[in-house]
């Protein structure tokens, strides 16, 4: 058990972080000049610039950029004003420093006190933002600066197109497995929307493997390889090529070709029995392992 405990700890978090649990210590929180969410009140985990009117989103939350209630809070808002106004023509999606995402971030994940209170995560703020993410009108583009892994890589194939860095240290992957999780419904079908064929969904969720960069080009899981100091501008290059064309023909061929499947995963959603799907979030081998995993961390 030690030992299959310790493999899940190296596929899973890649590089050995400090421990944090979506919330800054007091001194960053009160730094001056920070941007925090007019929502929440709290840092904002998405810092936003804006280069040729478009919007570049910069995940930002500890060392791994991991993915908190917070985080699609602040999206949700983002993809509001994005989808109703002229401006911004598109998103482009980074991570700060060596991590794109790590995923979800797992002091949240172990907070959660009942089946009950996952499920409304889930239904009320990930899942729907995660559609809204994937059906946004504007063209979105993930620049993946470093590693990829679980929820970090559902946002990146939510998104158009993805290029990536020819970073050989940086890893891509689906970890859930490993740690005992199952996919929400829009996760598992936006990542399989983004796959070339079936089987290689089923080795990139079944196996839970981290990818090098080679690998994850092959799978045509990233689109485009460029040099580090290329990769913003090759991302505006990418919004303006499918954006600017007349009439902004880009939103209606988008909303024609992804519609079924978000009509599909809305559907699933509002069907599914959540509670009873995300009871495994209380077991006692996932539980264990998730806070191994957080332990581990912390060291």
């Amino acid at each position: 058990m030690v030992v299959a405990k310790q493999s899940v700890f190296k596929i899973y978090m890649i590089e050995k972080p400090a421990l944090h649990s979506g919330r800054r210590d007091t001194a960053e929180r009160n730094r001056p000049g920070e941007r925090r969410s007019h929502i929440t009140g709290r840092l904002s985990m998405l810092k936003k610039r804006i280069e040729d009117d478009i919007y570049i989103l910069t995940i930002e939350n500890g060392k791994t950029n991991s993915l908190t209630a917070d985080f699609y809070t602040e999206l949700r808002e983002i993809l509001n004003e994005v989808n109703n106004n002229p401006s911004p023509k598109g998103i482009i999606f980074t991570g700060e420093g060596r991590f794109f995402s790590s995923g979800f971030d797992l002091p949240m994940f172990l907070s959660f006190k009942n089946s009950k209170e996952v499920a409304n995560f889930f239904t009320s703020l990930e899942e729907p933002v995660l559609v809204d993410l994937f059906m946004c009108k504007k063209p979105v583009i993930a620049a993946l600066n470093g590693h990829t892994v679980a929820g970090g890589l559902i946002i990146a194939m939510a998104c158009d197109y993805r290029i990536a860095t020819p970073n050989p240290k940086a890893k891509y992957g689906m970890s859930e497995i490993k740690i005992g999780l199952p996919l929400a419904v829009a996760q598992g079908e936006i990542v399989r929307f983004g796959m070339t064929d079936d089987r290689n969904y089923r080795d990139l969720v079944y196996f839970g493997s981290m990818m090098d960069i080679n690998q994850a080009r092959e799978k045509k899981i990233v689109d485009e390889v460029v040099e580090e100091g290329e990769l913003i501008n090759r991302a505006k290059q990418l919004v303006s090529l499918f954006i600017d064309n007349p009439g902004r023909a880009f939103t209606p061929i988008k909303n024609l070709y992804r519609r079924p499947l978000a009509e599909r995963m809305n559907k699933a959603i509002a069907e599914l029995d959540w509670e009873e799907s995300l009871s495994c979030f209380f077991k006692e081998d996932v539980r264990a392992t998730l806070e191994f995993v957080q332990a581990s961390m912390a060291k």
